[in-house]
């Protein structure tokens, strides 16, 4: 796309270049000229009183979106285990599919991972487009968005769903480039419009004090990343069987840019909050990080996992993995402890859907204690260690 000048239209009066933020418009002979450094950002084309300016190279073809059928699910697999979070988005993705009355396809990725398929099925999966090679043994960038990419452009999939994990952050956006459409980021709702079936995904916005629903109405497929917990798991169904497609790739090793030569563990990865039914979490209120010395001996005796807020991360006082949040982990619990959290709003976007949430805080007014099931007002360094004694009487 680019910007350009309707020279008898143009009457010199220089109000666009005012208007241009980058000193992209010249004046020459009385006739505004576009520079080199032009962003292509619009702001001169409603500056301009004489429609004097237009853009102009927008000339993609039109998309035909009846051509595209189907939801897929990216679903996750890490040394032959499927990920929590590919088992969600299949349930979600086959709601949506009933909806619109089409499949729900899981698109398995990596090498001899053909044996996960029955799992797929019995989490609902209708088919399995299984994309096997030497070369995804471990997952890579370059080969991962080549081989689905791929797929995609053959099979036509009109929605595609993502985890929003490491792995899916760094997946979905660069396929979503090559596919030139639209990704909507760290969904928390998924809904079909009922008047011409278009994918509405909605997220937080502005610290998360909006949801925006947000729709691709142009191009396809539809593609959304999805927080791991937000979505519900359908029960498993043994037995279940689908339809299982093996997808030929034309993957070689000059494709891939890197090499990875070892898997180093951190301990820090050993912290599994998506997947922990208890989590005890610590906020400011502790005063510091010895307080979670205190949030440890309460997570041991309830068997539950430690969580944090953002504002005990940014203090140093416990690693980024043990975050919840909008800019941490999703999670849904079935018992959330939130001890000396006030409850910032990116804090409860991340763990209000938790069966019961249990607050303990000095402040009565504390937000937290708007979505708590259960609020303690006092010292946490006094209720915590009554809950652990009463815990272990039981």
């Amino acid at each position: 796309m680019a910007i350009s000048v309707i020279k008898d239209n143009c009457k010199g009066c220089a109000l666009c270049v005012k208007a241009c933020p980058f000193e992209a418009i010249d004046m020459v002979n009385g006739i505004a000229v576009i520079n080199e450094k032009c962003t292509g950002c619009n702001q001169c084309i409603p500056a301009c009183p004489f429609d004097a300016i237009e853009k102009t190279g927008n000339d993609k073809p039109k998309v035909d979106l009846s051509s595209y059928k189907g939801v897929w699910v990216y679903t996750e697999q890490r040394n032959g285990k499927l990920m929590g979070v590919a088992l969600e988005l299949l349930s979600e993705g086959k709601r949506l599919a009933d909806q619109i009355g089409v499949e729900v396809a899981a698109v398995l990725v990596g090498n001899n991972v053909e044996g996960l398929a029955d799992e797929l099925f019995a989490y609902s999966a209708d088919k399995v487009y299984l994309i096997e090679d030497e070369l995804l043994e471990n997952y890579n960038t370059d080969g991962y968005t080549k081989v689905i990419t791929d797929a995609i452009k053959q099979y036509k999939p009109e929605a595609v769903l993502f985890g929003a994990t490491h792995i899916g952050r760094d997946l979905a956006p660069r396929i979503a480039a090559r596919l030139d459409t639209g990704l909507t980021a760290d969904c928390t709702k998924l809904e079909i419009d009922p008047e011409d079936k278009k994918l509405m995904q909605t997220r937080p916005a502005f610290g998360g004090n909006l949801m925006a629903t947000i729709v691709c109405p142009k191009t396809r497929p539809q593609m959304s990343t999805v927080r791991p917990g937000v979505m519900d798991k359908l029960e498993k169904q043994e037995g279940r069987q689908g339809e299982i497609v093996k997808v030929e790739t034309s993957l070689e090793k000059s494709d891939i840019k890197t090499e990875v030569f070892e898997i180093v563990k951190a301990a820090k990865e050993l912290v599994s909050l998506t997947d922990a039914t208890i989590i005890c979490s610590g906020g400011r209120g502790l005063g510091n990080p010895e307080g979670f010395d205190l949030i440890n001996k309460l997570a041991e005796t309830v068997g539950g996992v430690v969580g944090a807020s953002r504002a005990a991360v940014d203090a140093g006082w416990i690693d980024h993995s043990h975050q919840v949040g909008q800019t941490g982990t999703t999670v849904k619990p079935k018992i959330y402890f939130a001890c000396g959290i006030s409850g910032a709003i990116q804090h409860l976007a991340g763990m209000q859907a938790s069966d019961i949430i249990i607050a303990i805080n000095k402040d009565p007014e504390a937000p937290v204690f708007e979505v708590a099931d259960y609020g303690i007002v006092g010292d946490l360094y006094k209720m915590i260690p009554e809950i652990i004694n009463l815990w272990n009487l039981e």
